[in-house]
């Protein structure tokens, strides 16, 4: 009864059609409605007609030929009507649309690998969605629409097994399984440019603290923060927990957005990825394809120990309590994250960190950045060395320069990038005064590595586009240069000068999941090898 109220108010002139119009745009899905308006009046229509063929009947008149004819008529009138309002509603919607940044990461890998290289420009990670409009365009979990308006849910996640070499058993090949990580992306437009994001993370099949639960795993939160879009030029990111922006794969790490089962090596300690901090920025676009980010963040520390060996006066523990380095020649900077709750930050110090994004036109299917972070301090408060010695201020400077191109109208897809690790003095820092000399630092740190893969259709399979990317990486680290000071005897063994050679192969059966599986031949200069080949397969997803 009430769509045929609504039909009939339908074919009203003036203002009634302008209240028609209203009514349409406070519906939560105005095709579903105009549809259902179509049907209505098909039924009054048709209902009209036998209600006339019958008093015809009964009159004992003949059945009027222009029946149908009116009828016609009177549908292809009501379907010009409708597309007119629906017109109405699109060009209201188009004039209260939020700004539209490409900057933001949307919800999916469509920027990833299984795309083109230029498809994301690197811009500031974020779960947000460009533009978010309606409830329809952000699902809960891609399955259902969001209960709320502005509300969405993304997730990532990555499953991992095989086996590999153990160079604590002297190399022996032992076979595991890691549920490696389940990420879910909370995502609410508290308004259209105020935008909220966060990512909540499970490693390692999360935690568990029981003697049956076999667990060793974390539940933390990853990012959380709120986008202000003010301009295509410039935004704020308020405070809050954010990746640092420094190398393309540390600020789009979904496994969908890499072809081996772990990260590239180079994510693995020279930058510690996932590397985030209590962070706030401002970002925005400088031209076509040119984008940029500046951040103030928490300085990394240079304090790989546990919470409990904190003083409560936030400070490393008094000579003669040894304490782990967060910064050494064999993990790099991989332990050397800083804090992230319960003001537990053993530095006062801040860093800043700044990147580029180039995509150019006239090259389609090439992007590439540039970043720096630096640190004016990564000494903790009450800092020493094993024999009672003080230690002083360190600075670090850290820089990447990275590229991808997919040539154009070939499978071909090339990867290249270089980092750079500066130490100011490598006298104070903890590896090269804790009495091992097998982890000692230099002046520098350096890494880079190449990559080559092809990607080839393997047709429509269950109902969906399936795409294989072979693919061969080369990288080399040296984690140990020249330029070592300190009390620790200056005889690194070598362990932190590798070759990595990985070769592999994956399988997209959409742009949202991932099948890895590859070989990694690893290349030490310490005595006996690296002992730590591996053969590994996994399971990604991103949506």
């Amino acid at each position: 009864m009430e769509l045929f109220k609504v039909a009939i108010t339908l074919t009203c002139e003036g203002s009634q059609l302008s209240r028609c119009g209203t009514m349409l745009r406070s519906a939560g899905s105005c095709r579903a409605i105009l549809i259902a308006l179509l049907l209505a009046v098909v039924l009054s229509a048709g209902a009209s007609a036998n209600r006339a063929l019958a008093d015809d009947v009964s009159a004992g008149s003949s059945v009027p030929k222009s029946t149908e004819e009116l009828l016609l008529q009177k549908l292809a009138a009501m379907e010009k009507r409708i597309k007119g309002l629906e017109g109405q509603v699109k060009q209201q919607k188009k004039a209260n649309a939020p700004l539209a940044f490409s900057n933001a990461k949307p919800n999916n890998p469509s920027s990833g690998p299984y795309a083109s290289a230029a498809a994301s420009d690197g811009a500031p990670a974020s779960g947000a969605p460009a533009s978010p409009t309606s409830s329809s365009s952000k699902a809960i979990l891609g399955l259902i629409d969001s209960p709320v308006s502005g509300l969405s849910m993304g997730a990532y996640g990555e499953i991992k097994f095989g086996s590999m070499q153990n160079p604590a058993a002297n190399g022996q090949r032992q076979f595991g399984f890691d549920a490696a990580r389940f990420v879910l992306l909370p995502t609410y437009a508290i308004t259209p440019n105020i935008i909220f994001n966060a990512e909540i993370e499970f490693e390692h099949a999360g935690s568990g603290f029981a003697l049956d639960d076999k667990l060793h795993g974390t539940a933390e939160i990853e990012q959380i923060f709120i986008d202000f879009k003010i301009a295509d030029q410039f935004n704020w990111r308020a405070p809050g927990i954010d990746l640092v922006p420094i190398g393309y794969i540390n600020q789009h790490h979904e496994p969908t957005q890499f072809y081996s089962v772990n990260r590239p090596e180079l994510y693995n300690g020279l930058i510690p990825s996932t590397f985030r901090a209590p962070a706030t920025s401002v970002y925005g676009r400088i031209a076509d394809g040119l984008s940029y980010q500046f951040q103030i963040n928490s300085s990394i520390e240079d304090y790989g120990d546990s919470f409990d060996n904190r003083t409560a006066a936030k400070t490393a523990p008094p000579f003669p309590t040894a304490y782990a380095a967060g910064i050494d020649g064999i993990n790099a900077l991989g332990f050397s994250r800083p804090p992230l709750g319960d003001f537990q930050q053993l530095s006062n110090a801040v860093a800043y960190s700044g990147r580029l994004d180039f995509a150019p036109s006239l090259v389609p299917g090439l992007a590439t950045s540039v970043s720096a972070y630096f640190s004016p301090n990564t000494t903790p408060r009450g800092a020493h060395g094993d024999v009672g010695n003080l230690l002083g201020r360190s600075n670090l400077a850290l820089f990447d320069a990275e590229f991808r191109y997919r040539v154009q109208g070939t499978g071909l897809e090339l990867r290249g990038e270089y980092v750079e690790a500066r130490f100011g003095n490598p006298a104070n820092l903890r590896a090269n005064n804790d009495g091992d000399p097998t982890n000692n630092v230099g002046k520098t740190m350096q890494g880079y590595s190449g990559e080559v893969a092809y990607h080839q259709s393997l047709g429509t399979i269950l109902g969906s586009d399936w795409e294989v990317v072979p693919f061969y990486r080369y990288t080399h680290q040296n984690l140990q240069a020249a330029g070592f000071a300190g009390t620790d005897d200056n005889t690194p063994t070598g362990a932190g000068q590798k070759d990595y050679h990985t070769v592999g192969v994956a399988v997209f059966p959409s742009p949202k999941v991932v099948l890895k599986a590859n070989y990694q031949k690893v290349i030490s200069r310490q005595s006996g090898g690296a002992q730590s080949d591996s053969f590994l397969g996994g399971v990604g997803f991103f949506f």
